[in-house]
C-alpha cells in the first residue's frame, strides 16, 4: 500500500520516524529515535511478562475507562449496547466477529446511516479459525471483547473525523493509562475484511499489540485500481474509522501474568485445576513458567522447547494439563454467550459451530478427569460476567437444560461410532490402505460427529487386529470451523436471466396491496411487456417473498376486451412482474386487475398466524425460539423454528392455546415503514425472525402492545380477530435443532377440525361406542390385540418346533454333508429364518421355501463348520434366479424371493444341484 496512506500529520508533529523493521521488513512509527524493530511479536519477546505495563485494572475497569474516554472527547461517541454474538442482522456469517461486523454492510456502504456517528462500544465477539491455538499461545481466544470507536464519513460531506484524530485519541488513551509512549510503535499494515480494505496501523507495546486502527476506504471490484492480497479494490463512497481495541489484552498488559487466561478466567482456572487434582505450574516451576510466557510471542513451540532445553516428562506432565484448561476455561465463555444469545446446537449453521465448542470442552473435561458437569462451570462465567452483562443470567436454566442434553446426545454418538469406525477401519485395511486420509476424517466428523481424536483410540487397537494409523493437522478444528463459518446463511440466487438490467430504468411499481387492504380490484397502466412478464405503474397482486405464495387472477385490457390470466408475480428491484398466460399485453395499455380474493385472504390470515404461532412459541418454549423457514398456502402453513428437543403434546397445546387467545382478544395489527437504525434499537434484532430487509426503511409488523414484533413484507390481518381459529396440526422434528409447526387458520382451521371430528365419527360407528368412550375402547382393543399376537408367537413356535422335527425326519445325505431342503406352504420368512438358524446350529445345511400365493421366500443356511466350503449368499441367489427374483444375505445365512410360486419344487432341486457340485473335500 502506498506509504502515503500514513503520512499523518499527528506523526510529525510529536516527533515520530518512520522505520523499516530490521527483521520482518514492516513500516512502523514510533518516537524511540534508537528502536529498530517493529516492537511486534515475533520481532520481539513479551517483556510485560511478570512487569505489567501500566497499574493493575479489571476488566470492568478497563472497559469503563474507554468508553468514557470517547463519551467524554472532543468529538463526543454515544455509547452503543453490546449486539448479539450470533449475527442476526447478516446473510453472510453467522457469528459476530467484530465490532465493525455490527455495521456491515448496510453502513459501511452508505446505503443505511449509521445508528450513531460517532459511536463507541464493547462489543463481544467470537471466532473460531484458531481453535488449535487455545491454551497454547498464551495470547488466543474464542471469544474476547472488541472495544472500538467508529466514525463513518461520506465524500462530500463534512468530515467527522480521520486517520490524524483516530491516533491522537490513541495516544491519549494510553496516556491515560500509564503507558510509557516511548515503548509504543503504529505498524503499517493493509487491512482487509468483509469485502473492505484500506491502511491500518497496529498499535504495539512490549511485543504485544494492544489495538487496530483501521481505516476504511476501499471496497471490492473486481476491475479496481488498487491491489491488496490479490485483490482489487476501488475507493468508497464512505470512509470509516474502524478501530479494535483488545479489551482482554489490555488488562493482561496490566497484570503481567503467564498468559491472557490467567488474567481473565483466575476463579474458573482455579475450578478446573482442583477439579483435575494438578498444580497450577505457576506453584512449582514459576521462574520456567514465566520465561516461556515470555517467548510464547516470539518463538514456536519447538524453538521454545529446544531454547530452554524442555524435558519431554514437563511437555506432558506439567505444560500440556495447564494448557488444556486453558482451552477448556475459554470455551466455557464462548459457550455462556453462544447459548444465551439464542443459539440452539445443531448440525447446520451457528448450531454446528456451538456444537462443535461443546464437544471439545466436554473432551478437554474427559482428558482431564474433571468430573465438574460442564454447565455449572458455564454458569461460574456467567456468575463472573453477570455485572457486565446480566442478560445472560435470564437464559440459566435453558443453558443447563441444553449442555446436560448434549452431554448425554455426544456419549450415544461415541456409543455408536465405535462400532462403525471398528467396520470402517477393517474395510480400510482388506483395502491395503494403512492410514484414514484426511477427508475420511473431517467427514467422520461433519456427519458423525466422531472427534479425530476418538477415531485414533478405535482404530490404533493393535489388539483387534485394526492398527490402522490416524494423522490429523493441529488445526482440525479450526478448518472444520471456517468450513462452516463462510456458509452463507441464504443463497442468493440470479434472478430470472438478466432481467435485473431489463427492469433497471422501470420506476418502483406503487404497491396497493399495503395501502388497499381489503380491495381486490384497480385500474393500471402497462409500463412494459416481455418474456410473457407485464410490469404495471401499480399493483394489488403480492409477489411471492417471506414464504407467501404470489397472488393470482386477472388483468383485463379494457380496449380489447380481453382478460389475460395472472399465473404468477414476483418481484425484482422493487419492480412486481406479473407472469400472464399468453403474451401480447401491449406497453402503455389500461388494464383492470382482479386478484384471486379467497386465495389472498386464506394466504392472509395464514401470514397474520404465522405471526401468532411464533410468538406464543417463544412464550412456551423460550427466548432462544428463532424462525428457520416459513411457508404460507391456502389450506395449511407450517413455521420451522429453532429448539433443543422435540416439541411435546402438552407444550404443543400450550402453544395452540396461547395463540388462539390472542386471537380472541382481536388485538391490533399494524403495518408501517420505519427508519432501520431506529427499529433494531426499538425492538432489538429480533425484528430480523423471517430474514434481512435491505434499505434503510424497513416495513415493521406490530400485534398489539408489541406482544410480536417483525419485519415483513407481507399481508396481514387489521386485527387478530380476523385470523380466525388456528388449529395445530403437527409437530415434527425435520432435522436436528429444528422444529417443524404445521397449523390452519381461518376456514381452513375449521374444515381441519369439521375432517378429524368426523374421522372420529367413524371410528365410533365401526366400533359401536359413543364418542367419548373411543378412547377406552381403542385402548382394550389395543391390549387384547397385543395378547393375541403373543399368543400366536407363542403357537407358531410351537408348530416351528414341530415342523423342525418333521424336517429332520426328511433330512438327506449328501457328500457325508446333512441337507434339509423342502418346500413349506404358507411359512412366512421370519418363522423359516428362526427354523434354519435352528436347524444350522445343530450342524443341518438348509434350504426352505416358503410357498405363498403371489410369492415365494427362500432361506438357507449353512453350518458353521462348512462356512468356508458353502456360501449361504451364493447359494439363495442360484435358487432365486428359478423363481425370477433375487436374494443375499451373509455367509452363514441368506434369504431372497421370487414370484413364480409355481416352479418353488424346481429352485429346491436347482439348490440340491448345487450342493452336490461342491468339492467338501477342499
Amino acid at each position: 500500500m502506498n506509504s502515503e496512506e500514513y503520512d499523518i500529520e499527528y506523526f510529525k508533529e510529536n516527533e515520530f520516524i518512520r522505520k523499516k523493521c530490521e527483521k520482518c521488513g514492516s513500516y512502523f512509527w514510533s518516537r524511540d529515535k534508537d528502536r529498530n524493530t517493529c516492537g511486534d511479536a515475533p520481532c520481539e519477546i513479551y517483556s510485560f511478562i511478570g512487569k505489567p505495563i501500566f497499574k493493575e485494572r479489571s476488566v470492568e475497569e478497563i472497559r469503563e475507562s474507554f468508553l468514557s474516554f470517547f463519551e467524554r472527547g472532543s468529538h463526543a461517541h454515544r455509547r452503543m449496547k453490546r449486539y448479539p454474538v450470533v449475527a442476526r442482522w447478516r446473510d453472510d456469517i453467522y457469528l459476530n466477529i467484530a465490532s465493525i461486523a455490527n455495521f456491515q454492510p448496510s453502513a459501511t456502504s452508505g446505503k443505511v446511516p449509521p445508528p450513531a456517528n460517532p459511536l463507541v462500544i464493547s462489543q463481544p465477539c467470537i471466532r473460531l479459525e484458531d481453535l488449535e491455538s487455545i491454551g497454547k499461545t498464551g495470547r488466543h481466544l474464542t471469544t474476547f471483547e472488541m472495544m472500538g470507536h467508529h466514525t463513518f464519513n461520506k465524500r462530500g460531506e463534512e468530515e467527522i473525523y480521520w486517520k490524524n484524530e483516530t491516533v491522537e485519541y490513541c495516544d491519549t488513551f494510553l496516556k491515560q493509562l500509564g503507558v510509557d509512549m516511548n515503548s509504543v510503535t503504529y505498524k503499517e499494515a493493509p487491512w482487509v475484511g468483509g469485502g473492505n480494505a484500506g491502511p491500518c496501523l497496529e498499535v504495539i507495546t512490549n511485543g504485544l499489540e494492544l489495538a487496530t486502527l483501521v481505516f476504511m476506504d476501499l471496497e471490492l471490484f473486481p476491475q479496481g485500481e488498487i491491489s491488496i492480497k490479490g485483490q482489487r479494490y476501488n475507493k468508497m463512497d464512505t470512509y470509516i474509522v474502524d478501530t479494535g481495541y483488545g479489551l482482554e489484552r489490555f488488562v493482561w498488559a496490566s497484570k503481567g501474568t503467564p498468559t491472557v487466561y490467567d488474567a481473565i478466567f483466575p476463579d474458573v482456572i482455579k475450578e478446573l485445576v482442583n477439579g483435575a487434582g494438578i498444580e497450577h505450574p505457576l506453584e512449582k516451576h514459576g521462574e520456567m513458567i514465566m520465561e516461556i510466557a515470555s517467548l510464547s510471542g516470539a518463538m514456536s513451540r519447538g524453538e521454545i522447547v529446544k531454547r530452554l532445553s524442555i524435558s519431554p516428562e514437563f511437555l506432558t506432565n506439567v505444560l500440556e494439563p495447564i494448557e488444556t484448561i486453558y482451552a477448556a476455561a475459554d470455551h466455557t465463555k464462548c459457550l455462556a454467550f453462544m447459548l444465551a444469545d439464542g443459539i440452539v446446537p445443531s448440525n447446520a449453521k451457528e448450531g454446528y459451530l456451538a456444537r462443535l465448542v461443546l464437544r471439545r470442552t466436554f473432551r478437554m473435561l474427559k482428558a482431564l478427569g474433571v468430573e465438574i458437569p460442564l454447565e455449572e462451570i458455564v454458569l461460574m462465567q456467567i456468575k463472573t460476567l453477570r455485572n457486565s452483562f446480566p442478560e445472560l443470567e435470564n437464559s440459566v436454566e435453558r443453558i443447563v437444560e441444553i449442555v446436560s442434553l448434549e452431554k448425554r446426545r455426544y456419549e450415544e454418538t461415541l456409543l455408536k461410532g465405535e462400532r462403525f469406525v471398528k467396520q470402517l477401519a477393517k474395510e480400510w485395511k482388506a483395502k491395503g490402505e494403512q492410514k484414514i486420509p484426511l477427508d475420511k476424517l473431517i467427514d467422520l466428523y461433519d456427519t458423525r460427529g466422531l472427534p479425530p481424536e476418538f477415531v485414533k483410540e478405535v482404530v490404533s487397537n493393535r489388539e483387534a487386529g485394526m492398527d490402522v494409523k490416524v494423522d490429523f493437522p493441529e488445526n482440525f478444528y479450526s478448518l472444520v470451523a471456517k468450513m462452516h463459518s463462510e456458509e452463507s446463511r441464504g443463497e442468493i440466487e440470479p434472478i430470472m436471466g438478466g432481467i435485473e438490467e431489463r427492469v433497471k430504468s422501470i420506476p418502483p411499481t406503487t404497491k396497493l396491496y399495503y395501502e388497499e387492504l381489503s380491495a381486490v380490484d384497480f385500474e393500471a397502466t402497462v409500463l412494459d411487456s416481455f418474456d410473457d412478464f407485464v410490469v404495471l405503474d401499480r399493483t394489488l397482486f403480492f409477489p411471492e417473498g417471506g414464504g407467501q405464495p404470489a397472488d393470482t387472477g386477472s388483468l383485463m385490457l379494457k380496449d380489447e376486451h380481453r382478460a389475460v390470466k395472472v399465473l404468477d408475480v414476483q418481484e425484482v428491484g422493487g419492480v412486481i412482474l406479473h407472469k400472464v398466460e399468453n403474451d401480447g399485453v401491449g406497453k402503455g395499455a389500461v388494464v383492470s386487475g382482479h386478484i384471486d380474493a379467497e386465495r389472498r385472504i386464506a394466504h392472509t390470515r395464514h401470514h397474520s398466524a404465522t405471526h401468532l404461532v411464533v410468538c406464543a412459541a417463544r412464550k412456551v418454549l423460550g427466548g432462544h425460539v428463532w424462525q428457520a423457514g416459513a411457508q404460507k398456502g391456502e389450506k395449511r402453513a407450517r413455521i420451522d423454528i429453532t429448539h433443543f428437543k422435540r416439541i411435546s403434546d402438552a407444550e404443543r397445546s400450550e402453544i395452540e392455546m396461547l395463540a388462539n387467545r390472542m386471537v380472541m382478544e382481536n388485538k391490533e395489527i399494524k403495518a408501517s415503514f420505519e427508519d432501520r437504525n431506529e427499529a433494531e434499537q426499538k425492538y432489538g434484532f429480533r425484528i430480523y425472525q423471517g430474514g434481512v430487509p435491505p434499505g434503510k426503511k424497513i416495513r415493521i409488523v406490530r400485534i398489539g402492545k408489541e406482544e410480536d414484533v417483525q419485519a415483513c413484507a407481507g399481508t396481514h390481518c387489521s386485527k387478530t380477530g380476523e385470523v380466525g381459529q388456528i388449529k395445530i396440526l403437527r409437530t415434527e422434528r425435520i432435522q436436528d435443532g429444528i422444529e417443524r409447526i404445521e397449523y390452519s387458520a381461518g376456514e381452513a382451521a375449521v374444515e381441519e377440525i369439521q375432517a378429524r371430528e368426523e374421522l372420529i365419527r367413524k371410528s365410533a360407528s365401526v366400533l359401536r361406542v359413543p364418542h367419548e368412550e373411543l378412547s377406552i375402547t381403542v385402548e382394550r382393543f389395543f391390549e387384547e390385540w397385543k395378547q393375541l399376537r403373543k399368543e400366536n408367537e407363542s403357537l407358531r413356535d410351537e408348530i416351528a418346533e414341530l415342523r423342525i422335527g418333521l424336517l429332520k425326519e426328511h433330512a438327506r445325505d449328501i457328500n457325508g454333508v446333512r441337507v434339509i431342503a423342502e418346500v413349506l406352504p404358507d411359512a412366512d420368512r421370519k418363522e423359516m429364518m428362526k427354523m434354519a438358524s435352528h436347524l444350522s446350529a445343530e450342524g443341518f445345511l438348509t434350504i426352505l421355501i416358503g410357498k405363498r400365493e403371489e410369492r415365494a421366500s427362500v432361506v438357507s443356511s449353512v453350518p458353521t463348520y462348512l462356512k468356508d466350503v458353502i456360501n449361504a449368499s451364493v447359494l439363495v441367489k442360484r435358487i432365486c434366479e428359478v423363481l425370477g427374483g433375487s436374494g443375499g444375505g451373509k455367509a452363514e445365512i441368506a434369504q431372497g424371493g421370487g414370484e413364480l410360486v409355481g416352479k418353488a419344487e424346481e429352485a429346491r432341486n436347482e439348490g440340491l444341484r448345487f450342493i452336490k457340485e461342491i468339492d467338501y473335500k477342499q
